[in-house]
């Protein structure tokens, strides 16, 4: 009873066993998982792109703030108030040292950004080379387990007892096919054909002897002897009665 149980336990595990190590089920799931980094890799590069754009901003306002003060001491001076210019000065001072520094931040968080899509795109490009790594080995996979089963089943079959009505049904069809080529053969010789060439040989000269008129209308060909000349297309249109 016991090693009854046993190998049932055994059986168990060995199903699962197999399948948490199916090649498929684990290929599909490495896909899963890198399709996943893509949007917290996105959020990242967001985050290192938001701080560009705040210190470029940073850097926009403290630009603002030199020129405005820079016009105010120019200002004071015209004015006669070296006081105040004095202390525009030093508020100028002030601005200028946070510019720097934004600015000085700002080349390293661009540094960054740029560095933050140099990794995204080589992430991508590897992402891309495994994926399709993956589907094409999952196609070979099932590809295989379908031969696999193909053989199975084949290997369950004596076709020996078939071959005989198929090989029968096969000449039928090719003796048919045979007897309808034939069919459109004859079809196709009770044509005239000689009438047909005829009659595209009439409908050629009818087409050059209208173009030969013409010709002679405009005066681009001489009338022939014997009063072609008065055929004409003008002369075949019927006349209008009063």
């Amino acid at each position: 009873m016991w090693n009854r149980f046993s190998r049932m336990i055994r059986s168990f595990v060995g199903f699962f066993i197999s399948v948490a190590e199916d090649p498929e089920l684990i290929l599909q799931q490495n896909i899963r998982d890198m399709n996943d980094q893509v949007p917290r890799m996105n959020e990242s590069i967001a985050m290192v792109k938001a701080n560009v754009t705040l210190l470029e901003k940073e850097e926009a306002k403290y630009k603002t703030d030199m020129a405005n003060l820079t016009a105010k001491v120019k200002a004071a001076i015209q004015n006669n108030r070296d006081d105040l210019a004095g202390a525009f000065a030093q508020q100028l001072e002030q601005v200028k040292g946070a510019l720097a520094r934004t600015q000085g931040q700002l080349q390293t968080a661009r540094v960054a950004f740029d560095k933050a899509m140099t990794v995204k795109q080589a992430f991508m490009r590897e992402k891309d080379r495994k994926t399709q790594e993956a589907l094409n080995a999952i196609a070979d996979y099932r590809r295989a387990q379908w031969q696999k089963k193909v053989a199975d089943a084949m290997e369950q079959f004596d076709v020996a007892g078939i071959s005989q009505t198929h090989d029968e049904m096969v000449r039928k069809i090719e003796e048919q096919t045979a007897v309808n080529e034939a069919r459109m053969d004859m079809a196709m010789s009770n044509v005239d054909q000689q009438r047909v060439k005829i009659e595209d040989e009439a409908e050629k000269m009818q087409a050059n002897e209208l173009v030969k008129q013409f010709k002679i209308e405009m005066g681009l060909a001489a009338p022939e002897a014997g009063g072609a000349a008065e055929k004409t297309i003008a002369a075949k249109e019927p006349q209008k009665t009063s």
